[in-house]
């Protein structure tokens, strides 16, 4: 998972893919009835040693760019073509950033601000850094404009603006219009830790940009005429091919929408990335052999494993904005399963209905709250404790609701703090990060959670289940059977056929058999709201 609400920064090559083609899939070789059940935690942790064996021959990470990442995908291809599909890549270029840490400087004077944090794809300082400079706020403390601005001349100082209202690299450009040599962006979540912005990529006429939490940045604008800054960033910015990686089962019902499930496949450079996000590539890679493995859905189910989300999303975000509007209209729904293994975890659904938190910074696509429900329905049928977390755009499922598709998903947590309640709820350690080997090479299979696993295993196949409808076993044939005062009735003997005109027998089969299969996909639906997995 990205550590930033990012957006899209990258180019494509030539068309690309738009989606992967559907694929005849081999007649059900295992009972349809099964499938939750087959998506199992064990099958998961073999794929994830597979990802774990591919860091260790390749430099301890799976990044974009990298060998390691290219056998990634190459694993997951291969897995994929035994079970019966067809893949394809989706090649895009994305620009990835490195901040030399061993220079960079942020020190304030006159307010208690120990450390900021570079914004993502923020210039560098120029020759001779940024050395005790003062402070300067616009009228509007958002400063997103020139109106914002309100006629304040910032010229050689550095803005102090709030969060809100426009994007980063908006208050970044306003404030250079306005004169400043830096711009220093405070939250507006108290609960915040810190800020990690992002200003969507290399944006000409912008100045370094720094986040700092609600509480720092308050500090700052109460002090502000005594504040100065002494400023250091050295970046460099490089542009990596890369690609996502799709493919799509056929559907019965080729005309009720596609559903689509998403994980990114990419680990930082830091480390192999097994909880992030080999846990989510290895659930959905699983749900994808086990659907093949039970037949034709009743709707396609379309898979991508996403590049380049460390970077700011990427791929998924490409993949959006390349659609047409009747093919996004194409997806009825999108699931997003990244990080589903923290060793001290949480079981968390994205909060699309609100119901905890505020979606204030994304607009939650109509659809979505029913597609937490199905999550949150599940978990309580087998009395497995959840929560909400954020609907906030962090992971690839941003494209999607940009571009108003259905969404939800699943999550273990990252680098936040587990709470005495939560502990209560799931066991583990409160105090401590969900995962504290988030982002660090301490990503391994040693450090991921089996039962974390094993239990959104259950309800990713779930809900792949009720959305695209796993056949059951069929019915047994239904024969009509005639009325006493049927012609014939009593001899046992069907009436013959006139030479002309229609039969009323197939209308009376065809009615039966909508009946029943109409009752048996009540049935069936009922089954998997309601059955638990041991």
């Amino acid at each position: 998972m990205g550590r930033h609400t990012r957006r899209l920064l990258a180019a494509g090559l030539g068309a690309g893919v738009i989606f992967a083609a559907a694929t005849a899939l081999p007649a059900a070789a295992e009972d349809p009835a099964d499938f939750d059940e087959r998506v199992s935690a064990a099958a998961i942790m073999e794929h994830l040693q597979a990802l774990q064996d591919i860091a260790d021959a390749n430099g301890g990470t799976r990044a974009i760019g990298t060998p390691g990442y290219e056998a990634s995908a190459a694993y997951i291809e291969s897995v994929l073509a035994s079970a019966g599909y067809e893949t394809e890549r989706q090649p895009f270029v994305a620009n990835t950033q490195t901040i030399d840490q061993g220079t960079y400087v942020f020190e304030v004077t006159g307010a208690d601000v120990p450390d900021g944090v570079p914004m993502e794809f923020t210039p560098g300082t120029p020759s001779g850094a940024i050395v005790d400079v003062a402070a300067v706020a616009p009228a509007t403390a958002t400063g997103c404009d020139a109106t914002e601005w309100g006629g304040v001349d910032a010229t050689g100082l550095v803005a102090v603006v709030s969060r809100g209202v426009c994007p980063f690299s908006a208050k970044s450009l306003a404030a250079a219009e306005a004169g400043a040599v830096a711009v220093v962006i405070y939250d507006n979540d108290p609960a915040a830790e810190s800020l990690n912005g992002t200003l969507g990529g290399p944006t000409p006429g912008t100045v370094p940009s720094i986040g700092v939490t609600l509480a720092e940045g308050q500090a700052l604008v109460a002090a502000l005429d005594d504040v100065t800054f002494t400023i250091t960033i050295d970046e460099e910015t490089t542009s990596v091919d890369t690609f996502n990686v799709l493919a799509q089962s056929p559907g019965v019902d080729e005309t009720g929408g596609v559903v689509m499930i998403g994980a990114h496949l990419d680990s930082v450079p830091e480390g192999p990335g097994i909880n992030d996000n080999g846990s989510g590539s290895a659930a959905i890679l699983e749900t994808a052999v086990q659907l093949a493995a039970s037949g034709t859905p009743q709707h396609p189910v379309r898979f991508a494993w996403w590049g380049a989300e460390e970077v700011g999303l990427v791929g998924s975000t490409y993949y959006t904005s390349s659609l047409t509007d009747e093919e996004i209209a194409e997806i009825s729904a999108y699931l997003n399963f990244d990080m589903v293994g923290s060793p001290n975890y949480v079981i968390a659904t994205y909060d699309a209905d609100e119901s905890t938190f505020p979606a204030d910074d994304v607009e939650v696509p109509e659809g979505s709250a029913e597609l937490e429900a199905i999550f949150t329905d599940w978990f309580d049928s087998v009395g497995q404790p959840h929560i909400d977390t954020p609907f906030d755009g962090r992971s690839d499922y941003q494209g999607f609701i940009d571009a108003g598709v259905p969404s939800s998903g699943l999550f273990t947590g990252a680098e936040d703090i587990k709470t005495a309640e939560e502990a209560a709820l799931f066991g583990g350690t409160a105090g401590a990060a969900y995962d504290p080997n988030y982002h660090q090479p301490g990503d391994t299979i040693e450090n991921v959670s089996v039962e974390a696993i094993g239990i959104n295993a259950a309800a990713i196949a779930h809900a792949v289940d009720v959305l695209a409808v796993v056949p059951d076993p069929a019915p047994a044939p239904v024969v009509p059977v005639p009325s006493p005062s049927d012609p014939g009735s009593a001899s046992g003997a069907q009436p013959a056929l006139a030479a002309t005109g229609s039969d009323p027998a197939p209308a009376v089969l065809v009615g039966g058999a909508l009946v029943l299969g109409g009752l048996v996909l009540a049935l069936a639906l009922g089954r998997r709201r309601t059955t638990a997995r041991p």
